[in-house]
């Protein structure tokens, strides 16, 4: 890396300001405080599957509504994804999460408080948002402020948050099952919201976003908390010549979608983020004990039972993380689909046959279970890394929002369909259906997905600008 020379202006490059300990309980106490709002993202999408049962009679939901209004805080997301970067870009990382708290937590609010069902849609869309944003704001926070060297466990922080929030719903949904109170399941979540709001604005931004403006100061004080003196001057050298060369480089993305290979990279960044929604995941996640329920389980025992995909989910999901750098990508994706695919089939020949029998249904559940052992451990993992990876870096931030647009809008339309497709072919047939496209999208991998394991980013964009793929560059091709 560079070295400017020149001494930082929070501190002289031969004395640090803090020890390597101080510098360690900084890092992490960013890294849990930003984290709060991947717990925010999972207990949202999460706490809806109990909330459902109790709220639907209270406000008349038929099928069709309660997927309205499960779909309402995905579209929101989308909207929310779209945006958040380029808020990030002009407000900072710091006050956007600051901002995604506030709406968190008035949005909660509406949610608890809702009497009727325009209000409950408007207020999840506006939840939405807020879980949108924060979806790519916190991992930007925290890969621009950790350490090279802790940057991706920091960061695979998020995604274990996101998984327990998820947990920590079905658990706040099992105590309330019998109270019924699935006001008090949607509008607890209003507490952590404040105290994302409330910890952030005690953070810094970070040292790339400082730089972006012109706060050099500001830069080099955060890099002094992060880094030995030394290497703080280092890394703001490196991030002060990053900016510039972007200014040279940098092509607007009209004029970079004429090239072929960057077109071919957002087909597969776009194709990634539909694929991993596509295997029915997040239907599992938010109708599962509803499926129970409909199988023949009492509401509260599929609540409680339903808890086991939470615990499933968090585990499986460190199993990804300890593995992922161990195990090429499109292996470890193409095994996640097949065996998701296998628990799919078995699903969908047993499911005709659960209601009435507690014993198959619990079958089921177990069915369930495996299903999200093999996604959250493979295909969630792989997908979201691979897409960091494919992003162009001419554009990067907006390709990646496309991709995250392209994942939440299929999850809202997955979402809005499950149910009255489950009321029209049965659940058993709906989850055959995925497992087709679960079979689809492995011959997807195989073809047009190049390997990326121990590339550089540079060198992954150079296979692809080479041809990495030769069959999708001769569909875009000029």
């Amino acid at each position: 890396m560079p070295h400017s020379g020149r001494p930082l202006p929070g501190g002289s490059p031969t004395d640090p300001t803090s020890d390597a300990g101080d510098r360690r309980r900084f890092v992490r106490g960013v890294a849990v405080v930003a984290g709060i709002g991947g717990m925010l993202f999972g207990y949202d999408t999460g706490v809806i599957s109990g909330a459902l049962l109790f709220m639907s009679p209270e406000l008349g939901l038929d099928s069709v509504s309660e997927g309205i209004v499960t779909s309402a805080l995905l579209a929101g997301a989308a909207l929310g994804a779209l945006t958040g970067g380029r808020v990030a870009d002009r407000l900072g990382r710091r006050r956007t999460l600051i901002l995604a708290g506030l709406t968190f937590a008035i949005a909660t609010a509406g949610c608890a408080l809702a009497t009727t069902l325009p209000v409950m849609i408007t207020a999840r869309v506006v939840l939405g948002v807020g879980v949108g944003a924060a979806s790519i704001t916190v991992p930007l926070y925290i890969s621009e402020i950790a350490p090279a060297a802790a940057r991706g466990r920091l960061v695979s922080l998020n995604t274990l948050m996101i998984v327990a929030g998820q947990l920590s719903a079905y658990v706040v949904n099992a105590l309330l099952a019998p109270a019924e109170a699935w006001r008090w399941m949607v509008g607890v979540a209003a507490v952590p919201a404040v105290l994302l709001a409330i910890g952030m604005a005690f953070m810094p931004d970070t040292p790339t976003w400082y730089d972006s403006v012109g706060r050099r100061g500001d830069a080099a004080r955060v890099l002094l908390r992060c880094f030995p003196a030394d290497e703080a001057t280092v890394q703001l050298a490196a991030i002060e010549e990053s900016r510039r060369r972007r200014a040279v480089e940098e092509l607007r993305p009209r004029d970079a979608l004429r090239i072929g290979w960057i077109r071919a990279s957002l087909l597969i960044l776009i194709a990634l983020g539909m694929l991993q929604q596509l295997t029915g995941v997040n239907v599992v996640i938010y109708f599962a004990p509803t499926l129970l329920q409909d199988a023949g389980l009492p509401a509260g025992v599929a609540i409680v039972a339903s808890i086991a995909i939470g615990v499933v989910s968090v585990g499986a999901t460190w199993v990804g993380l300890r593995i992922v750098d161990r195990v090429q990508r499109r292996t470890l994706l193409t095994v996640g689909l097949a065996g998701s695919a296998a628990f799919l089939i078995a699903l969908g020949l047993l499911f005709p046959y659960t209601p009435g029998d507690e014993t198959l249904t619990f079958v089921a559940l177990g069915l369930m279970v495996g299903f999200l052992a093999f996604v959250q451990s493979s295909v969630a993992t792989t997908t979201y890394l691979l897409i960091s990876e494919l992003a162009p870096a001419h554009f990067r931030g907006v390709a990646m929002g496309l991709a995250g647009v392209a994942i939440w809008v299929t999850n809202a339309v997955v979402a809005l369909a499950f149910l009255p497709v489950v009321d029209v072919v049965g659940a058993g047939a709906t989850f055959l259906g995925f497992a087709l496209l679960v079979l689809a999208s492995i011959v997807f991998v195989r073809l047009f997905v190049p390997e990326t394991s121990g590339a550089t980013l540079e060198e992954i964009e150079e296979d692809m600008r080479t041809g990495a793929i030769p069959i999708l560059n001769r569909l875009v091709e000029e």
